[in-house]
């Protein structure tokens, strides 16, 4: 049953006055800023992904002005094992995220969007992956992140098990102390900042299911 209590709204509130402010701060980056920071944050992401090894990685496409830039999918690849597979979203109709095995080829989706055109693996082949990186408007210091709203990743979040490294991708100044909260909002393990490189974050236990003990480090 949906919440309409004060504070969930005030919550919800909250959560869109901070995307107008986050949103209005990268846009004004200029291109050769985006750029920079690109190629910063994919230097580092690479590094991780060279030390990890994962057979099965759950990227995605960045746009605007999302960390990473539109060739980080190709950098990913790249960076994988020759064997391992770099799955890509493929937005749904009811938001939820559905996912296929990117072979070099994008093609043009909604919302100004590419997706790969590979045979489509179902919403819960995230779970397969042994890292996720996703994307972030901002992330909090119990890994708390805050996304656009339509609540895809927190889905596809719930379906990852508690054993994989889940990781945002962020412009510098966007790991924040605090971020509001709800119930269905699902933390990441890691960000990776243009300055800083990869920052592992420790979740309290009252931040959701995906933080019990136990589960494998990032770096």
């Amino acid at each position: 049953m949906p919440d309409f209590s004060d504070e969930a709204e005030v919550t919800a509130e909250t959560k869109r006055h901070t995307r107008v402010g986050l949103l209005a701060h990268r846009r004004a980056l200029t291109a050769g800023q985006r750029a920079a920071a690109a190629g910063r944050v994919v230097a580092a992401l690479t590094d991780l992904v060279r030390r990890l090894r994962p057979r099965r990685l759950a990227g995605y496409v960045p746009v605007g002005s999302e960390p990473g830039g539109p060739d980080l999918p190709a950098a990913l690849r790249a960076a994988l094992p020759p064997s391992a597979d770099l799955l890509l979203p493929v937005l749904r109709p009811d938001l939820d995220l559905d996912w296929a095995v990117y072979d070099g080829v994008l093609v043009a989706a909604g919302r100004g969007m590419r997706e790969p055109a590979g045979p489509r693996l179902g919403v819960t082949a995230i779970a397969g992956a042994d890292l996720v990186v996703v994307p972030a408007l901002a992330v909090d210091r119990r890994g708390l992140r805050l996304g656009r709203g339509g609540g895809s990743y927190d889905r596809a979040l719930a379906r990852v098990p508690a054993t994989v490294p889940t990781v945002a991708l962020l412009h510098d100044g966007e790991l924040v102390g605090s971020l509001p909260a709800q119930p269905h909002d699902r933390p990441v393990r890691a960000v990776v900042t243009p300055a800083s490189g990869v920052i592992e974050l420790s979740p309290g236990p009252d931040v959701g299911p995906g933080t019990s003990a136990g589960r494998t480090r990032v770096r």
